[in-house]
Order: structure tokens, then sequence, then C-alpha cells
């Protein structure tokens, strides 16, 4: 495993699904609904979800009345995310580092999907990408942490159990990136993943967007569609178009 790469590993592994599986569902699917509210979409919008883990929240937005395409880097995420596939729900494997084939009427980056790499020309072509693949007059929304409240408020150790396995897990700052350390035994043997995001911050994500021409309409602080705060918001919601 390049240390570039860490997601490629730890999204498919089983594990991931099982310290995650207990995530609140209502909050994205709450953010879903207002945000679609807001922007007023109508039920004809084509909408990539990307990257859509195992479908979830392309689920809800196409139970909502909208086609959507799910994408996701993670093979195993995609064949689980299938399952859930109708006339007017899709998934594929994509690597939002490529180019699409096709351009949407919104693009969703939903859950801090974004920010994993070392290098921020990589972070500006898939912003590039997404914003070639989007209409025009098409919306991007773009769901992240708040970097400095995830500053402020760091639990740096905490200990996880779930289905019989104990999750250590530590968070540090460090050379720019927010770093949680995962390690647990399962399965006869050692586990140690690294997830690693990049610290945006507010104004170093305006910047991102700037640099590939794209406009931001709003800026929100959390699901609920609040002002974005910088101290006391705990996500950075961007739209732009």
């Amino acid at each position: 495993m390049t240390q570039k790469d860490w997601f490629t590993d730890w999204f498919n592994t089983p594990y991931y699904f099982i310290l995650y599986k207990n995530r609140n569902d209502e909050d994205a699917q709450l953010f879903m609904k207002n945000i679609t509210e807001f922007l007023a979409l109508p039920k004809s919008t084509h909408i990539l979800d990307l990257p859509c883990g195992k479908g979830r929240h392309s689920v809800f937005l196409n139970s909502l009345g909208y086609k959507v395409t799910g994408g996701d880097l993670a093979a195993n995420s995609i064949k689980i995310a299938k399952e859930f596939e109708n006339d007017s729900l899709n998934f594929k494997v994509h690597d939002m580092r490529k180019p699409f084939n096709n351009k949407y009427d919104a693009v969703f980056n939903l859950f801090t999907s974004f920010g994993y790499f070392e290098d921020d020309n990589e972070d500006l072509l898939i912003l590039q990408n997404i914003k070639n693949g989007i209409k025009n007059n098409g919306y991007f929304v773009f769901d992240f942490l708040n970097a400095d409240y995830v500053k402020a408020t760091l639990v740096p150790k905490e200990t996880k159990v779930v289905d019989d396995i104990t999750f250590h897990i530590t968070r540090e700052i460090k050379d720019g990136f927010i770093l949680k350390n995962i390690s647990f035994f399962a399965d006869n043997e050692q586990h140690s993943y690294t997830e690693r995001v990049k610290y945006l911050d507010v104004n170093k994500m305006k910047t991102y967007f700037e640099k590939v021409g794209f406009t931001i309409t709003n800026i929100f602080g959390d699901y609920h569609l609040n002002d974005f705060d910088s101290q006391t918001s705990n996500r950075l919601i961007l739209v732009a178009k």
C-alpha cells in the first residue's frame, strides 16, 4: 500500500463498514432533503453522488424522486450499492481523479470525501473534473469538515467496541493533515490504518474553488443550513455553480 492511497485499502475492508456502521443516517437525510429543497431542484435533475460508498445517500436522493448516479473507487462498495439499482439509480466504479464521460445537473460530494492527497494539484484536478462534469447552471454541493472546529474539539484518544472488535483510535493534526489512526485485532491478526484528510479551512477551499472557476453561491455551517461560523460550525458546506 502506498501511503498516498490509504483509502483504497481501508475503504475496501469489511472492518471499515463495521467501525462506521452506526453512523447517523438521519443527519445525512436531513441535509439532503434541506439542500435539494433550498436549491429547488426539479425532479428531472440528474445528480452524481461522488464518491458514493455503499450508496446509502444515493438511495435516499433517489427516493426523493431524482435520477441518481453513484460513483466510487472502492469496488467492494459498488458491488453492494448495485443491489439497490433501478431505472433511475445506477452505480459505477469511478476514480475522482479521472474525467467523467457524462455531464450532470448537480454533483454532490458529501461527508468529507475530499482532501485525501498530498499534492494540491490532485485536489484541484478532482474539482476541475467535477466542474467539467456539471451542465451549465448546474450545482456543486461540497460538504466537508470544518477544520478549525476539528482542531478546537479534537479528541486525541478513544476506544470503540463494535461487533466484539476493539478499535483503538488516536487523532492528531500533523504536516497539514488531520490524521486518524485506527488499530485493532480481528480475525487472528493485528490491523492498522490511518485516515488522512488535508487540513482545508474555509479560506483554502475558497481559493481552490476560485482556481478552477467555480462561483460560490452559499456557505453553510451545518445540515440545517445555518450560516457558517469558523469557530462553532461543525461542517463546511459550499454550494457553487
